[in-house]
């Protein structure tokens, strides 16, 4: 399953809930894009891989706070769901469809 695309996360954060825009492109088992908060606020992907209908990657924000956020997650057809982790802020759950 290919997780090429663009789409609409929800993550419900310590803070409450947090939207963002989350664009794919995979190459072989690396997969690189861009992270767009709802206040239009973006940033580069890294450290990106997936094998089958796993995909991970990394993304450094700003907004609210510096954090590197560290995403896993499984795609099945349009619906993309997972976990956050960021270091000494903890985990939380996310999801989003494509399109």
């Amino acid at each position: 399953m290919s997780a090429d695309g663009t789409w609409k996360l929800s993550m419900q954060t310590p803070i409450g809930e947090r939207k963002s825009t989350l664009a794919l492109q995979s190459s072989g088992g690396t997969v690189t894009g861009k992270l767009t908060g709802e206040e239009g606020n973006s940033t580069d992907i890294f450290d990106g891989a997936v094998s089958g209908d796993k995909v991970s990657f990394k993304a450094a924000i700003k907004n609210p706070m510096p954090l590197t956020l560290e995403f896993t997650a499984s795609v099945a057809g349009d619906k993309i769901s997972g976990n956050v982790s960021a270091s000494g802020v903890g985990s939380w759950p996310f999801s989003g469809t494509r399109g």
